[in-house]
């Protein structure tokens, strides 16, 4: 059992495309996508579209329910430059986009091979906005985990690849698809990665290993893409594609 996990895209459709063909070659028996797809990049729609050809499950992620609750990003953040992409993402996307956000679950658990169980999430089981980083405490990382156990739990939404283990478990965040952060950016402008993220997980006969990945991703493609959209973060990527 080899399974992808791929998560924070952020309507980054050319990144997205680049880390799929990654894992065609990889070669998986399935994908799972941890959440924040359809925000703040210049794709939205068909960034779904890929998506729902894919047919994957999806968590439900912070920004997925945002599109969905729009007065519920201003219990996350003000910062203008980010409310207004949210907003311009949401105007793209169709009556059908918004119904297939509406089908992401909050978390789910995958049995693997021997007993061993993935449970997937976006922030922390209990919140799609809570941090997990490599330096959360671990009686932190207690709470934020209480009343769950698998052999491996993976989420995102910190857009930093990580593979931690804590109390015996592997918690693993497979980075970002879209907008892979260089630093934790703790509310502040993050300083973005030239590459795409994701993970592998893959149980065998009682052995379990996780797989980080960086694909390269064509930079002309994506200016292109920017170029091509009015959405409010245009002029912030394309200085960051420069």
């Amino acid at each position: 059992m080899r399974i992808a996990l791929i998560s924070d895209i952020h309507a980054n459709e050319v990144a997205l495309r680049a880390v799929m063909a990654s894992i065609e070659e990889v070669g998986v028996d399935h994908v799972v996508c941890l959440g924040d797809v359809a925000t703040l990049g210049p794709r939205p729609g068909a960034t779904l579209d890929v998506l729902r050809e894919l047919g994957c499950p999806c968590i439900l992620g912070n920004h997925d329910e945002f599109l969905l609750e729009p007065a519920l990003i201003r219990t996350y953040t003000d910062v203008p430059i980010v409310v207004d992409a949210v907003d311009w993402c949401r105007d793209q996307l169709s009556g059908d986009d918004l119904a297939f956000l509406r089908t992401f679950q909050a978390r789910l658990e995958i049995p693997l091979d021997a007993g061993a169980t993935l449970l997937l999430f976006h922030g922390s089981p209990r919140s799609h906005m809570e941090n997990l980083l490599a330096d959360t405490p671990p009686e932190e990382l207690d709470r934020a985990l209480a009343g769950h156990a698998a052999t491996v739990m993976a989420g995102g939404h910190t857009h930093i690849q990580m593979l931690r283990q804590h109390r015996g478990t592997l918690l693993v965040n497979p980075g970002s698809v879209g907008l892979p952060f260089k630093e934790f950016a703790a509310g502040g402008p993050p300083t973005l990665l030239d590459h795409a993220e994701y993970a592998t997980v893959e149980a065998r006969r009682g052995a379990v290993q996780v797989t980080l990945h960086r694909v390269p991703v064509d930079r002309e493609a994506l200016r292109e893409a920017a170029r091509a959209c009015d959405n409010p973060m245009r002029g912030a990527l394309l200085r960051h594609y420069a």
